[in-house]
């Protein structure tokens, strides 16, 4: 793959894993599990078990994981060929989904803040009427 196809490939694969890692980590369809994942964190006896049971509850922890899935299933490399590539491949796909999961966070947590700022004036609206 030519270097521009090869950097297409890099911020266009680098989506589905944030997608991924965010879900696993954030939303409310994983809660159980990364609540049960996050009271196992805190309470195995071995390092192990606490590392692995982290992996969960971390967002950029976790999108190692879902990139090495990634790499395998589309064989995507970065710059050099051979298993460099991959290695390249794997901290810049890491790289790359971890600021476009921040960007999703600032923009998540703007929004939460206006909607709690237009509830507020529309209560104060409602006080006065």
């Amino acid at each position: 793959m030519v270097l521009p196809v090869q950097l297409i490939w890099l911020f266009i694969l680098a989506l589905p894993i944030a997608c991924v890692a965010w879900t696993v980590t954030h939303e409310e369809v994983f809660k159980e599990p990364r609540e049960y994942c996050a009271k196992r964190c805190k309470n195995s006896k071995t390092l192990v078990a606490r590392k692995f049971f982290y992996l969960f509850t971390c967002e950029y922890c976790f999108s190692h994981y879902v990139t090495i899935v990634f790499l395998l299933l589309t064989g995507y490399k970065l710059l050099m060929a051979d298993w460099r590539g991959y290695i390249i491949a794997g901290f810049s796909l890491v790289w790359i989904a971890n600021i476009y999961m921040s960007v999703f966070s600032f923009l998540r947590q703007d929004i939460k803040k206006e909607k709690i700022e237009i509830n507020e004036m529309e209560q104060q609206i409602k006080d006065k009427v």
